[in-house]
């Protein structure tokens, strides 16, 4: 029941002034006034938090019914039919006829992704796939490292020059003269020498996409990923065109053949097969150069070596004494040398050393210098720390041989 006027509390005295009661009851309004504001405030922020729940509330059960769904499986598209589709699903490689929509009739075409449910029903088209361990694998900043920066294999730099660089500057040049340009470039020789930094040079010198990739990173584990991402790779590089292909370790997939019954030689000889494939099948390569490197020439088998796959096979030694003393120079640009250093006379006792070596002497030197506490290296240090490396490399030989 609610209450009348005569029940309700007044908030004044009986015996104030007409005047005193108007402006109590004034003030008593502002009062109801401002309490309902911060009330409607209230409401409105109550109002806002319930959309907001109620939001996250249909996404929960729109994922829910996502989850409740049943998954849909790829296949690919192997011939197009009067009657229908007919794909190919991944996985088992069943084959099944299925009818299209005329949608998606105009969409798909032989050899393309589609999604297909458990009836094998075309539910949508998906985008050509290239695997994603192929897509980082693309250079996309190049490296900061130019012929200037290599010394010792001044010939070797102007061969990698004329097989790759040439045919994508002046293709003209090959069309006068009408030979097709050298489609490869295999790089050998020790460790160290400088096979992955002209690789490098290239890259940075080139405009071309440049793709890089370590052999090893092609023997997988299970049938078919290894020459899957072989096809990945090469399709990239057309997408791309002009393209520079970079095989380093290039021997962990391409040794020579053996009567080996073992699955995983058996998968590194598919991926092999696949490679030999790309570079000189039935299908016109484009404007794709490869450039490879290993350091065990020996391992790779004969098919990998024959000419229209590496057109070049170019040996990278290590640096005469010339071109360790050249090698010397450039790994010492920025360093502070004393004035008795004497680039000519380290080259002469760094016999054997790799171009490798003689940056890692370089660096020691430097070393060698702050625990001095010198700002200057000076010709000693350079010969101590070619002493050093050496004997840290008789010791791992030695572990190697009694381990």
């Amino acid at each position: 029941m609610t209450d009348t006027v005569d029940d309700v509390e007044l908030p004044f005295d009986e015996d104030a002034s007409k005047q005193e009661k108007i402006e109590t009851l004034q003030e008593q309004i502002e009062v109801l006034k401002s309490q309902n504001e911060e009330m409607r405030d209230d409401l409105l922020d109550a109002n806002a938090e319930n959309n907001k729940f109620q939001q996250k509330l249909e996404r929960l059960n729109h994922e829910n019914k996502k989850l409740k769904q049943s998954p849909l499986f790829v296949a690919t598209v192997q011939e197009m039919t009067d009657d229908g589709a007919i794909i190919k699903q991944h996985g088992n490689n069943q084959e099944a006829l299925t009818e299209v929509t005329d949608e998606l009739r105009a969409e798909i075409d032989p050899d393309d992704r589609v999604a297909v449910n458990n009836s094998l029903s075309i539910v949508k088209s998906l985008d050509d796939e290239t695997d994603v361990r192929a897509r980082v694998m693309q250079v996309d900043q190049s490296p900061d490292v130019g012929y200037e920066d290599i010394g010792g294999i001044h010939d070797q730099i102007e061969e990698v020059r004329e097989t790759v660089e040439m045919p994508l500057d002046r293709p003209e040049m090959f069309d006068e003269v009408g030979i097709d340009p050298p489609s490869g470039v295999l790089l050998h020789g020790p460790p160290g020498t400088g096979k992955t930094m002209l690789a490098k040079a290239v890259a940075n010198q080139t405009d071309a996409t440049f793709i890089k990739m370590a052999g090893s990173e092609l023997v997988h584990k299970f049938i078919g990923e290894g020459a899957k991402l072989v096809r990945d790779l090469f399709d990239l590089a057309r997408q791309h065109e002009p393209a520079v292909i970079f095989i380093d370790e290039i021997d962990a997939i391409a040794a020579k053949r053996t009567d080996s019954k073992t699955s995983g030689d058996a998968e590194v000889q598919r991926t092999m097969m696949q490679l030999l494939s790309e570079m000189d099948g039935f299908e016109d390569r484009g404007e794709i150069r490869i450039i490879a490197a290993t350091n065990r020439f020996d391992m790779l088998d004969r098919a990998i070596l024959r000419p229209g796959r590496f057109d070049r096979l170019i040996e990278v030694p290590k640096p005469d004494r010339e071109g360790r003393e050249q090698i010397f120079e450039i790994h010492t640009r920025n360093m502070n040398l004393a004035e008795s250093v004497d680039f000519a006379h380290l080259a002469e006792a760094t016999d054997e050393a790799s171009g490798a070596d003689v940056k890692a002497i370089c660096t020691e030197a430097g070393m060698f210098a702050i625990r001095d506490d010198r700002t200057q290296v000076t010709d000693r240090d350079f010969l101590d720390a070619w002493a050093k490396i050496q004997d840290e490399e008789d010791d791992d030989s030695i572990s190697r041989t009694f381990a």
